[in-house]
């Protein structure tokens, strides 16, 4: 379905071409200060305007529909959508009969049998994650109680992880109608222990179902993640020591390194949270490709028109932090919850 969150449930809706798309974030404490103010500086991180990214412009300025009366929230759902404005929908009307290579057109032919609205990808498009950014603010705000801060950066374009060199990279893979993948690190600091849940609802698990929800992602690893197939015991394990002063009280254990990404069956262990997210080349080139003619039932040539990203991992940490957030906040809840004391 298209909600995710147990205490913090966001509910995404919308289609990139449509009217509007929009975000329903039920569980949000009455009081918390919140105006349309608050958004703009993570929405501005994800727009568009560098190199490599999509010609398409729009304000992206939110309204605020419900869940906040005199510039804070009521405990009520708060709704926010974004109005479409800047759509050129005429550059997908050839595309109805002939899905585009690694986008959703041709499964989500299948699954709504032709019904789908897949202008501009749809309910597939990366615009949706223009509402799990400004979900993200919001969780933002409540981790603000419990001082965790999160932070994602692009750490490698293409392969290259030399930011010097992205450039380049840019311009030739756009002179040549081709595209660019990604890799963003999260980390999270001053994580309390104990978030999350030793199997189903795991923080990894958790973390993973909420960052796969992000448009073109690839994969995800913790800490050495893939790395830690090749290594030994006593490289891979983190040793335990005593941090005086580093919560309540004196002498607290935490982690010497990170090499776990700061989880243990399941549960934050005290270490900073540490994640790596891969995302995929644009799937949307001018670099003609083979795919199918559902109208004609033959092969067909398809270069695809518009404005796209050339690299959108460019525009993705904001997003990655929003996820993240959105988790977090979710399990900070859920554990004052259980233990009744107020956020």
């Amino acid at each position: 379905m298209n909600s995710f969150g147990q205490f913090l449930r966001v509910t995404l809706f919308g289609e990139s071409h449509g009217p509007a798309i929009g975000v329903v974030i039920d569980g949000v404490p009455a009081g918390i200060p919140l105006a349309v103010g608050d958004f703009m500086e993570d929405l501005a991180r994800r727009a568009p305007g560098a190199k490599g990214t999509t010609a398409r412009r729009e304000k992206d300025v939110p309204e605020i529909l419900s869940g906040v009366y005199e510039g804070h929230t009521t405990g009520a759902p708060l709704t926010l959508i974004w109005r479409n404005e800047h759509a050129r929908s005429e550059d997908y009307e050839r595309l109805k009969d002939i899905p585009r290579p690694g986008h959703a057109d041709y499964p989500a032919m299948g699954k709504y049998h032709g019904y789908a609205d897949l202008r501009g990808g749809g309910p597939f498009s990366g615009r949706m994650t223009l509402a799990l950014v400004a979900a993200g603010v919001v969780a933002k705000k409540l981790l603000q109680a419990v001082s965790l801060e999160i932070s994602a950066r692009l750490v490698e374009v293409g392969g290259e992880n030399d930011p010097k060199r992205w450039d380049a990279l840019l311009d030739e893979c756009a002179a040549k109608g081709d595209s660019l993948g990604g890799v963003v690190e999260c980390t999270a600091s001053r994580m309390p222990v104990g978030l999350g849940e030793p199997f189903f609802d795991s923080l990894e698990s958790l973390l993973s179902h909420a960052v796969f929800s992000i448009p073109g992602v690839r994969g995800i690893e913790f800490g050495d993640g893939f790395a830690a197939a090749g290594m030994k015991g006593s490289e891979h394990n983190d040793p335990l020591v005593a941090v005086p002063g580093l919560t309540k009280g004196e002498g607290t254990v935490a982690p010497a390194k990170n090499g776990a990404g700061g989880i243990n069956g399941g549960l934050s262990n005290g270490a900073p949270l540490l994640f790596r997210v891969a995302f995929k080349p644009t799937a949307s080139i001018s670099r003609p490709q083979q795919t199918y003619n559902c109208r004609t039932h033959t092969q067909d040539i398809l270069s695809v028109k518009g404005r796209h990203d050339v690299c959108f991992a460019l525009r993705t940490p904001v997003i990655v932090e929003a996820a993240t957030a959105l988790v977090l906040c979710d399990l900070v809840l859920r554990d004052r919850a259980a233990m009744e004391r107020p956020f």
